[in-house]
This record gives C-alpha cells, sequence and structure tokens, in this order.
C-alpha cells in the first residue's frame, strides 16, 4: 500500500504543476494530429484526455504521458478518407463516416493491445538493443524538431510560406525567450517548473504587449477548426447502427486496427524503456498494455481519436518533477477543463512559447553522446545507430524499430554462429571427447557439423554440451543427424550435459536417442525470467 501511494504521487506540488505544463504542450499537439487524420480537433482532444487519464491510473509507468500520437494518425489516415468516400456514395450520403469507421476500428485495436498485455508481450522490449533505442531517441529529436518548424510558416492565397520581416523575428525572439527561462531559471530555483514559467512569461507579453503573433486559437482556425470549446464525451451509440456500412471494407478496418495496435504498442513500450532510464526505475510493459488498449476501447465508444505513449510529452512531465501517477491525471483532466471552461484563454497562448519548449525537448532528447562513441562502438552498432535515426526520420517509429531489431538480431546471428567452438581429447579408455563450446542453433549448425569426422572417429565418441546450449530446431536436427551417422557406422556414441529441455525435444524428434544421452547431476539447467504484472507499479 505504501508503495501504491508512492507511486500515485512522488511529490504532490511538482506532479500537479508538470501535469498543467504538459496539458498546454498537449493542446497544440491534439489538434495538430487532428488535422493529420483529417477530423475534427475535439476528437483529438478527447482523445488526448481518455489515453491520458486511463493510463495515468492503470498504466505500467507513473509519470509517463499518453495522448493522440503523429504515428497513429497517419495510419488512420487512409480508412478515414476510405470511409469518408464510402459514405457520401451511398444511397442516403453520410458525411464523415470514415470518423465512425475508426470509432468501429477503435475497440478491435484495444482488444488487441489488451491481449498482448494478457499473454505478457510487453517483455520483448527488453529485445531491443541499445543502438537501436540511441537511434530511435535522435531520429525522434529530428522529428519533433522538423515538426515544429511547420509553425514558422503563413499561409497567403493557398500558397504556404516562411514568415517575413517582423513576424520571423518576433517569433523567433518569443523561442529564444522561452529557451532561455527554461534553461536558467533551474539554475535558480527549482521551486517552480521552468516550462510553465516560460508559457506564462512569453504569454503575457504577446498579450498585454498586444503583438500580432501566431495562437493556439489561430492554429485551429488556418486548420479549419472552430475553436476548442466543447463538452463533455458523449457514448458513440450510433456505431451500432453504422456496422453494415463496413459491409465490404471489413478487410480494410481490421487490418489498419491491426497495424494502428501494433504501432500503438511499440511507442509506447518504447517510451516506457526511456522513461525507465531516466527515472532509474521500472515499469511494468504487460500492465501498461492493458491499459493502452483499455483507453483505446474507451476512445471508440466515446468518441476520441485513439492514441498511445506520447514521448516528448513525457519527457517534458518528468523533467518538471512529474514522476508519479497524480501528473498524468493532472494533466488529463486539465485538457478536459480547458475544452469545457478555459477554451478562449488557451486559444491565447502564442504558438512560439510551445515552440520553445518543443526545441528544449529535442535538445534534452537527442543522445548528444552519440557522437563522441560513434567510432568507439562497433561498426555494426554504428551503422544500425545511424540507420535507425534515418529511418524514424524518412518513414515512422515503428518501422524504424523493427527495422532497427531485424538488423541486430542478424548481426547477432552472424557472431554468434562463428563463435561455435569443440575442444577435442582422449580419455585413457579410447573414448574421444568433444566439448562443445558455444551456442548451437540454425546459424551455427554449418560450424558445428564440421567439427567431427565420423568415419575416422574411434569406435567411442562423447559429446559434451556442458558449454553449450541447443536452442532451435535445426540444432536438435543437427544432433539428430549426427548421432544417426555415428550409430550407422557401428560406434558407441554418448551426449552428456544436456539440459532438460534439450533432452525432451530431442527424444520428442528421436526416441531412439534415449540410448545414447546420459543424464547426471552436473546438467545444466537454464531459469527463464518472466514478466510478472506488477500491481504495485
Amino acid at each position: 500500500m505504501k508503495r501504491i501511494i508512492h507511486n500515485f504521487t512522488l511529490n504532490p506540488k511538482n506532479d500537479i504543476l508538470s501535469g498543467l505544463t504538459v496539458a498546454l504542450a498537449l493542446v497544440p499537439e491534439a489538434v495538430a494530429f487532428s488535422f493529420v487524420a483529417g477530423i475534427d480537433p475535439l476528437v483529438g482532444l478527447y482523445g488526448a484526455f481518455m489515453m491520458g487519464i486511463v493510463t495515468a491510473l492503470f498504466g505500467g509507468r507513473p509519470g509517463m504521458i499518453s495522448g493522440a500520437t503523429g504515428a497513429m494518425a497517419v495510419v488512420m489516415v487512409h480508412m478515414i478518407q476510405q470511409g469518408n468516400q464510402v459514405g457520401l456514395a451511398l444511397d442516403q450520403p453520410i458525411e464523415n463516416l470514415g470518423l465512425q469507421w475508426l470509432f468501429i476500428a477503435l475497440p478491435i485495436v484495444g482488444l488487441i493491445q489488451i491481449s498482448a498485455g494478457v499473454f505478457k508481450l510487453g517483455k520483448f522490449v527488453r529485445l531491443i538493443p541499445h543502438p537501436v533505442m540511441m537511434g530511435f531517441v535522435n531520429g525522434l529529436a529530428i522529428v519533433i524538431f522538423l515538426s515544429q518548424l511547420g509553425l514558422f510558416t503563413e499561409t497567403s492565397n493557398g500558397n504556404t510560406q516562411w514568415l517575413q520581416g517582423s513576424s520571423m523575428f518576433i517569433m523567433l525572439g518569443l523561442v529564444a525567450l522561452t529557451m532561455a527561462i527554461m534553461h536558467f531559471l533551474p539554475k535558480l530555483t527549482d521551486k517552480i517548473p521552468a516550462a510553465l514559467t516560460a508559457i506564462i512569461v512569453v504569454a503575457s507579453i504577446t498579450i498585454f504587449g498586444g503583438l500580432e503573433v501566431g495562437t493556439v486559437g489561430s492554429f485551429i482556425k488556418d486548420g479549419g477548426g472552430s475553436g476548442l470549446e466543447g463538452g463533455l464525451p458523449t457514448f458513440q451509440i450510433q456505431i451500432f447502427s453504422l456496422l453494415d456500412t463496413v459491409e465490404g471494407h471489413w478487410g480494410l478496418v481490421i487490418s489498419t486496427a491491426f497495424l494502428l495496435a501494433a504501432v500503438g504498442l511499440i511507442e509506447s513500450l518504447m517510451t516506457l524503456n526511456l522513461v525507465d532510464d531516466i527515472t532509474e526505475s521500472r515499469g511494468s510493459g504487460n500492465r501498461e498494455c492493458i491499459a493502452q488498449g483499455g483507453a483505446n476501447i474507451l476512445n471508440g465508444l466515446f468518441g476520441g481519436m485513439g492514441g498511445c505513449a506520447m514521448i516528448g510529452q513525457s519527457i517534458i512531465n518528468v523533467n518538471s518533477g512529474g514522476r508519479g501517477r497524480l501528473s498524468g491525471i493532472v494533466a488529463a483532466l486539465a485538457l478536459l477543463g480547458f475544452v469545457l471552461f478555459g477554451a478562449g484563454l488557451i486559444e491565447q497562448i502564442p504558438l512560439a512559447a510551445l515552440v520553445g519548449v518543443m526545441f528544449m525537448v529535442v535538445i534534452g532528447t537527442f543522445a548528444w553522446s552519440s557522437f563522441r562513441i560513434l567510432h568507439k562502438i562497433p561498426k555494426a552498432d554504428a551503422f544500425i545507430l545511424i540507420a535507425v535515426s534515418a529511418i524514424t526520420v524518412w518513414q515512422d517509429l515503428a518501422i524504424a524499430v523493427i527495422a532497427g531489431v531485424i538488423m541486430s538480431a542478424l548481426v547477432f546471428a552472424w557472431n554468434n554462429a562463428t563463435m561455435i567452438r569443440a575442444r577435442k581429447r582422449i580419455k585413457e579408455d579410447g573414448t574421444k571427447v568433444y566439448e562443445i563450446w558455444g551456442p548451437l542453433f540454425f546459424g551455427s549448425v554449418q560450424n558445428f557439423n564440421s567439427k567431427f569426422d565420423a568415419k575416422t572417429d574411434p569406435d567411442r565418441v562423447e559429446i559434451d554440451f556442458i558449454e553449450s546450449k541447443v536452442t532451435d530446431h535445426s540444432g536438435i536436427e543437427a544432433v539428430d543427424i549426427l548421432a544417426k551417422k555415428y550409430l550407422s557406422l557401428g560406434k558407441e556414441l554418448r551426449l552428456t550435459h544436456l539440459s532438460p529441455e534439450c533432452k525432451v525435444l530431442l527424444l520428442k524428434a528421436n526416441p531412439s536417442l534415449h540410448e545414447v544421452i546420459e543424464s547426471s547431476i552436473d546438467d545444466p539447467r537454464y531459469y527463464v525470467m518472466t514478466d510478472v504484472m506488477d500491481s504495485e507499479v
């Protein structure tokens, strides 16, 4: 119980203030991602609220922030556009049918993600190598930076161009002021959050100084929205009467749902891993999967766009002192409060202040040490780091991580394939002993087979696996074939120091091997750590 309370709020003041800071930064991002997906900004804001409150209460990582994200928005665009076209082509046209399809798809997304948590697939985030982590972090920092450059532009007569003259200088000055406050204020005092202070100071300057600058309100209107003001999320009962409109398009909806679930889980678990490193603590990946799934189901039923963990906002939160669950709860409730009561005030916040906050996030996120170590680490790791960074910028996080893991796995397999060794010796009774060292798997089978010469070996042979492990079907098949080769030549063979798991698999493949497999008290045992859902996280 003590630990639960401790995780709910480590420091109430810091959690509340950091939560407010995050909420302010969430507004333009949720709005921007709504425009990317082609839906009403309020849908993005509702999605950010429901993702935030559910994962803050029940997620596997205190202090981590979830909401509407760009990666998810990009995936759902095609389905929404297709749904809109189908809706307009009906005998009785339905506007924005694509949004209704999104609400239908999100419960499927949630069920997939919950299943991942129930079957404890969250542990696989541990298999992401460090070069992939560094590459994704660097790529993410670049993506965040590039996304903010769009706020230095203006649209005139349908043409988008960079801000000109005094508008650009004012924008740059306010961004620089925001960054300066965030940099120097913590050196003077840590009693107040630097990001929130910077936003308030810059907003006060623009409002009371009468400066003509881009604001959250102008950003929404330029994108085609009407404003932030709205009511509470409502139950979307109409989606059940619209299920027949999906007839013939279920393949699109379900495939999009699987892709959304995969992208959401990858980004969330990567964020969890990153926050773990920053806070030097450990969250529960499986619990986070379940919380993300539950939040997306709620989004589908109550009219949110869905989402996942947000790396940038999570970093803002933990760097502002928000380490407990209270910070995420405050951020979500504040966001809803803005929609219900504070739309007018929030719409006056200058974009320059929020850009400055995100630029500081970029500086804090980028792994600058990668430049220092790039020439010191193995060339393969350096290549993977750079490749993942580039793919993150070029494509998206999910593709980059998958590509990085595949490249790392291939490098690992190749390196381990060459590590198999066989030390040979002759016992006093004339038995030739092969002491195998290294993993026996698909990549090392060929090298393993090359160590033996069944025809010239003596009549008694022992193969000792004390320093080896048979890890897959290819390894089992190699041992089985080798045993058959010796036995067909009429020679006596013994397989020693196999783990219990290896013995079971070998005997399933060939029960006759029971005669050549020896058991002893020295047989190795391998224990695999399993994930346990920590209810106290």
